[in-house]
């Protein structure tokens, strides 16, 4: 396999506008031929998408999904720049795979990384700074190994890091990436909610034995 060089990555980057790490994928993919790598860039609707990210995504729709069984709902809102593009088939397409995306991944709580609060981030640290399996550990390694435990960590709260659900090839960052590409606007994920029927409800338990064992005694 060719070695893909930090230059040929930012050469492909300037000449499509495509992301770093979409731009190494298809070098790798491409042996190191950047006209092969800007070709399959372009078939994955990717080339130029990111050049479209800094404009302003003020249109868009907001979506809705609910399980089979009706226990679990999710609103998300998509945006794009124009009312037209939002209306249209693969706008919808993704918006029900983003609405889809997020019912099955219970534990993400944030749309990308960057959205996670510093207090989480510093809750997550002291957790896994205080494993046993570290206690050992210099310090200078222990800080090493928690500083990768933590960005995994957050990754697993973003939506944007999880695997797509109907092509874990890519991720959901990566479908949108797809989708801007072919549409030719910028498409960004702004907010969702997940509703979980019952959740937050204190049930109260009963231990049918011990009432069982009091009627008795009181008979």
């Amino acid at each position: 396999m060719a070695e893909i060089s930090a230059k040929l990555v930012k050469e492909l980057r300037d000449k499509t506008g495509a992301g770093m790490m979409d731009c190494k994928r298809a070098l790798t993919e491409s042996a190191g031929d950047t006209t092969k790598a800007t070709e399959w860039l372009r078939q994955k609707g990717i080339a130029t998408a990111e050049k479209k990210s800094g404009r302003t995504a003020a249109e868009g729709a907001i979506g809705s999904y609910i399980h089979t069984g009706a226990r679990v709902g999710v609103l998300v809102e998509v945006n794009c720049e124009t009312d037209f593009v939002a209306r249209g088939d693969l706008f919808q397409d993704l918006l029900r795979n983003v609405a889809m995306q997020i019912a099955a991944c219970p534990n993400v709580e944030f749309v990308s990384t960057a959205d996670i609060p510093k207090d989480v981030a510093e809750r997550e640290k002291g957790i896994e700074m205080g494993r046993d399996d570290l206690a050992s550990k210099p310090e200078a390694m222990k800080v090493k190994i928690v500083e990768g435990r933590i960005g995994k960590r957050l990754k697993e709260l973003a939506l944007l890091d999880q695997p797509f659900i109907k092509d874990s090839a890519i991720t959901v960052e990566e479908l949108v990436k797809q989708v801007a590409g072919k549409i030719g606007e910028n498409v960004q994920i702004r907010r969702f909610t997940r509703y979980t029927l019952g959740e937050g409800i204190e049930v109260e338990q009963s231990d049918f034995a011990a009432e069982v064992a009091a009627m008795t005694i009181s008979a």
